[in-house]
């Protein structure tokens, strides 16, 4: 599963939540952004991606856990791993 939140969720046609089936190629959390970004994202790409990982300001959790304690990109994924991607940059 996928989340959206803090704004994510308008890059992705106003969804937060998505239930995802991953092809075999996809291992890692890198494997998963590029896969997001190229079957999911609906718009402004560089809002989301920065690379091949996310841009700066958008926190990332796997199973409710900061994502730098697990690996960043080359954590590997799991069956009913829980990923979430929350926007911490706003307008003001």
């Amino acid at each position: 599963n996928a989340f959206h939140s803090g704004g994510m969720e308008l890059l992705f046609d106003g969804t937060r939540s998505l239930k995802v089936v991953l092809p075999k190629s996809v291992k890692t959390m890198r494997d998963l952004i590029a896969h997001t970004k190229d079957n999911y994202l609906k718009e402004r790409p560089e809002l989301f991606v920065q690379g091949d990982s996310v841009r700066p300001g958008i926190l990332v959790l796997i199973n409710d856990a900061d994502w730098e304690l697990e690996g960043e990109l080359e954590y590997e994924l799991q069956e009913k791993d829980v990923v979430v991607f929350i926007s911490t940059l706003h307008g003001g």
